[in-house]
């Protein structure tokens, strides 16, 4: 703004030992006080005697200024009220000028890698794979609209003990069944193949203990190679590592079953990762690194053959096991150095739960020991669980909810209260339309609205409302002021060569205050890689136009001049808040 451009010459002048560089900058007045913005002066009492001086200072110069209407100093405080055009100038009149703020300056720029979703193959995703899809390419979105440079990377689990389970299930009990004879979609086929394979596993196990007392309090885990199926199971992954082409053959078959129903997902989601890598591809790197690493005494030799990395208070961690064997780590080493050298990226960030916090932990400390410099910047996105209302989800028991299943419940709840409020105007077709895009943003929104490290609790129902902190609310503002749009237009109401200065009421003041923020709260949120801040700011945005339409109508006002102005505004909020929930990967519709 220029009195402020104004001030800090005027103080640079005045002050010998004042900096160079702009240091002044505005918050909003706190409520209960009398101004748009309040100028915090104790960050430049130092170069002015002391805050109360500054304060002073700064009050007595800006209270001649042009652009001020009014000043009060409270402590080291100075509350500011802008004339009408120059605070609507800033903000309402230029729309492109306010989004284009949130592009941080090129030398602030970075080439950002952040992994997420990673699921196995051996089930569908389920709501606790929506979370982290919905933060991870929210966060991917919100990165390159401040203008980071963004790879978005996919890690599938396709092979493992796990992956055989569902195999071994469809080779006893399959009977020829596939996608296309059933109709059923590829990935919860054999996610039906797995959850079947954990009934007859528990089985096996109960008539074993039954048979042997002494094995009662063992676990399933303990006991699984005890088992028949278990043995087998085994015997699947060892003959999938060998190579056997048979089983070979049966698992690049259910895998493409399975990476086919993935697709589908993660088209209805919005999601397009620019590399996916699979763990079947990438599951013996890492030997190498630990073998060099070895030699340069970052790793020790255990008495038992096994190879550890004291990672001091984190613990000591195994990175190879007795017989030369991969663990988890070895492979993530592996892992995370090719994605680097694939990609080269500043900043490498994963979107997992937080149950692997020490995992990340020690994989971080390992590749900074192992010499890599640009570990320093490896950042683990951890995140908290999902429960329903109902409780917690389990896999192997069949009582998650798949995120296929979560779309079709959430689109039909919008669809219906869509309906509720078109009285059969609207055709089936536009119906399903509209509750697929409000229906996903209401979910989509829901799981963003909360900081990621919270667990938290999903109520479907709950998250469609119109009305309340919901993704439908600030949708429905986007929309509200479409149709105001064309009703304006139908009257030849056009928001051009608006006056300003006309705009003077308290509620619309107070929605140009909101916007001028909104390129801080982008980059801020993006600093912090949390978009629950931008999820709060447009709410607090929605809820302001929503008290503003209730007392300054549009096309109600007392005149032309006074319509065209008020249209501007508004316009200008819906490009903000299209704006934040397109950065969140949300829908905005132009009805309701």
């Amino acid at each position: 703004m220029r009195f402020l451009a104004d001030l800090e010459g005027h103080l640079r002048r005045k002050f010998s030992g004042y900096p160079a560089e702009d240091v002044l900058t505005l918050e909003a007045c706190p409520a209960g006080q009398d101004g748009d913005f309040t100028l915090n002066c104790f960050r430049i009492g130092r170069f002015c005697g002391n805050p109360a001086a500054a304060a002073q200072t700064a009050a007595d110069f800006l209270a001649g200024h042009p652009d001020v209407e009014r000043v009060s100093v409270v402590k080291a405080f100075v509350n500011l009220t802008l004339a009408p055009a120059v605070l609507h100038g800033v903000t309402a009149a230029d729309p492109r000028a306010l989004l284009a703020r949130c592009e941080l300056p090129e030398a602030q720029r970075r080439r950002v890698l952040i992994e997420f979703s990673a699921p196995n193959t051996n089930k569908p995703q389920h709501l606790g794979h929506v979370r982290n899809n919905t933060l991870g390419m929210a966060l991917g979105s919100l990165l390159k609209r401040v203008g980071h440079d963004v790879i978005e990377i996919n890690l599938v689990n396709d092979r493992g003990i796990h992956i055989c389970k569902s195999m071994l299930c469809y080779q006893r009990t399959g009977n020829g069944r596939t996608p296309e004879n059933t109709g059923i979609k590829g990935d919860h086929l054999v996610g039906d193949f797995y959850v079947e394979y954990n009934r007859m596993l528990a089985a096996e196990i109960k008539v074993l203990k039954a048979a042997r007392p002494e094995l009662a309090e063992r676990d399933s885990e303990e006991l699984f190679l005890e088992t028949e199926i278990g043995r087998a199971t085994q015997k699947m992954l060892q003959d999938w590592e060998a190579g056997v082409p048979e089983v070979r053959d049966l698992w690049k078959t259910m895998n493409a079953w399975v990476f086919a129903g993935f697709d589908a997902t993660y088209r209805r989601m919005g999601i397009k990762f620019d590399h996916t890598y699979l763990e079947s591809e990438t599951y013996l790197l890492g030997k190498d690194i630990i073998s060099a690493g070895l030699e340069r005494g970052v790793f020790t030799r255990r008495e038992d053959g096994a190879v550890i990395c004291d990672l001091g208070k984190l613990g000591k961690k195994v990175v190879l096991r007795s017989d030369g064997t991969s663990v988890y780590i070895t492979q993530d080493i592996g892992t995370t150095k090719r994605k680097y050298d694939d990609y080269h990226p500043e900043t490498m960030i994963w979107v997992v739960g937080d149950e692997q916090n020490l995992h990340f932990q020690m994989l971080f400390e390992i590749m900074k020991r192992l010499g890599f410099e640009w570990a320093k910047d490896l950042y683990h996105l951890s995140y908290g669980m999902v429960n329903l209302p109902n409780g917690r989800m389990k896999s192997r028991e069949g009582t998650v909810v798949d995120a296929d299943d979560l779309f079709d419940e959430m689109a039909e709840l919008a669809r219906n209260a869509c309906a509720e409020r078109a009285d059969g105007s609207l055709t089936e077709a536009e119906l399903a339309r509209r509750g697929e895009i409000i229906g996903l943003g209401a979910l989509k929104f829901m799981l963003l609205k909360f900081n990621p490290k919270t667990t938290i609790t999903f109520d479907p129902a709950a998250s469609v409302r119109f009305e309340g902190d919901t993704g439908p609310y600030v949708q429905y503002v986007a929309a509200r002021i479409a149709s105001i749009e064309r009703k304006a237009g139908a009257k030849g109401v056009k928001a051009d060569a608006v006056n300003w200065s006309r705009l003077n009421h308290t509620l619309e003041r107070e929605l140009a205050v909101k916007l001028y923020f909104y390129p801080e709260v982008m980059r801020t949120a993006a600093a912090k890689r949390d978009c629950s801040g931008l999820v709060e700011y447009l709410l607090e945005l929605a809820k302001a136009f929503n008290r503003f339409y209730r007392d300054c109508p549009v096309l109600g006002a007392a005149d032309t001049e006074l319509a065209a102005a008020r249209l501007a505004l508004a316009g200008a909020v819906k490009q903000v808040v299209a704006d934040g929930l397109r950065t969140l990967t949300i829908g905005v519709p132009e009805a309701m």
